[in-house]
């Protein structure tokens, strides 16, 4: 298989995003998913201003209305709904599980490449398919951890009043489903722009899709009055662990992953972005401790077999 420059940006995307979301699973024990979502993107889109003048120059796109509104709604449903419930379901699952639930993602952005973009689905993209969810139903079935890390602080239940954030409150099948859910928005997200992405500059499109997800987020707030949930104050915030996980899980891994699909086929991009699990599951393990046990193991072996049966088509 060629490695181009979409191919490169989405390994790198999958790294930093591996990186992203053990530094998240330590944000999500002390900050409802809500919060942590607006905030996180508020920084990264403080990040982001500058990005389009440094890559693109002065001048200014010429955006259709129809590409405008796909961009902001990629950004509402990849962004404003799919992060809020991964973060949900990320706190409540730990960040190995939520790894391999991930692995929905790339055979997700598959089927939907097919039948929106006309991309050709080969024997073995099918065979890895099914090797891919077959991997992701092991890992769902993996008991929970009873244990807790020695001399970690366990922080006592926030008690908020909706369901973007009472996730010690879900049942085990609903925190999965949730996390399935968060995926498959993203899948669809990605999938709607891709023609977008292709044909405008990189730098305005992730800008205007950042904008198009803030916006939702105080959308929904509002809807939901808990526009309150927005603010972090009197919140004991870790900010470096937060601007940290912003930088290198959001803002870094956002721009090669936008990358990576206008640079390279959109089934080619969500496979190679699939490495990220094997990063999360093994930094889950080694970072915050969380046991792998033999299901993990067997759950990392059925998806690495799978994302390679598909790099083979």
């Amino acid at each position: 298989m060629h490695i181009g420059l979409g191919e490169t940006l989405s390994l790198f995307s999958a790294m930093t995003w591996a990186i992203g979301v053990i530094l998240y699973r330590q944000l999500v024990r002390g900050l409802p998913p809500l919060t942590l979502n607006f905030n996180k993107n508020l920084l990264v889109l403080l990040l982001m201003l500058p990005l389009p003048w440094l890559l693109h120059g002065t001048a200014l796109p010429s955006l259709s209305l129809r590409e405008v509104a796909l961009t902001l709604a990629s950004g509402f449903l990849g962004i404003a709904v799919a992060d809020t419930l991964y973060f949900v379901a990320l706190s409540r699952l730990g960040a190995s599980r939520m790894g391999i639930i991930g692995n929905a993602y790339s055979p997700l952005v598959i089927v939907l490449s097919v039948f929106v973009l006309g991309e050709r689905l080969g024997a073995w993209q099918i065979g890895g398919f099914v090797l891919v969810m077959a991997g992701v139903a092991v890992i769902a079935q993996r008991p929970q951890p009873a244990r807790v890390v020695v001399g970690e602080p366990v922080p006592p239940p926030d008690p908020p009043p909706d369901a973007f954030a009472p996730a010690s409150r879900l049942s085990h099948p609903a925190s999965i489903a949730l996390g399935v859910v968060s995926i498959a928005l993203m899948a669809v997200a990605i999938v709607m722009i891709k023609p977008v992405l292709e044909a405008q500059p990189l730098g305005w499109i992730t800008l205007l899709r950042l904008t198009g997800a803030l916006l939702g987020l105080v959308a929904i707030a509002a809807v939901r009055g808990e526009l309150r949930l927005l603010s972090a104050r009197g919140r004991d915030v870790n900010w470096k662990l937060l601007v940290g996980a912003a930088f290198v899980g959001q803002f870094l891994s956002m721009v090669l992953w936008l990358g990576g699909y206008k640079y390279a086929p959109a089934s080619v991009a969500a496979v190679l972005n699939e490495t990220a699990s094997i990063f999360i599951v093994l930094l889950a393990w080694w970072w915050l401790r969380e046991p792998l046990g033999k299901q993990g193991l067997v759950g990392v072996g059925l998806t690495i077999s799978g994302v390679a049966m598909m790099l083979m088509a």
